[in-house]
């Protein structure tokens, strides 16, 4: 008898069918977060790189910032919640944010980041 079963069940489908589902549907509301991530990434590279080699001002590159996130339509930060820190090394520019997305009824997906580009 036993070797005539093969494969899988129907229901042993539905649940791997359920699990994969489970979890690509976390991704599709998780690939908008990281998106708007890797643009104030880029945007902070761009003022970083507007400002090389000279004395930056915090007040001009917080305007340039701000300046790049309104092409770019970032919403979850503001510019004014970017840290420009002044020190011995130079000119650091520093976000940290979490980014809450709705998931199913009262669950909800956090992803929290952290980013720091210096100003060489």
């Amino acid at each position: 008898m036993r070797h005539r079963q093969q494969g899988m069940t129907f229901i042993g489908m539905l649940c791997i069918f359920a699990l994969v589902g489970f979890f690509a549907y976390a991704g599709i509301r998780l690939v908008p977060v990281y998106l708007n991530y890797m643009k104030i990434v880029r945007s902070m590279e761009q003022v970083a790189s507007e400002f090389k080699g000279e004395n930056p001002d915090q007040a001009r590159m917080r305007i340039s910032l701000g300046k790049h996130w309104d092409i770019d339509d970032i919403g979850q930060v503001e510019s004014k919640d970017v840290e420009i820190k002044k020190d011995e090394d130079g000119v650091t520019l520093h976000v940290a944010y979490d980014h809450s997305v709705p998931y199913l009824g009262n669950v909800s997906l956090v992803a929290s980041f952290d980013k720091t580009v210096k100003v060489q």
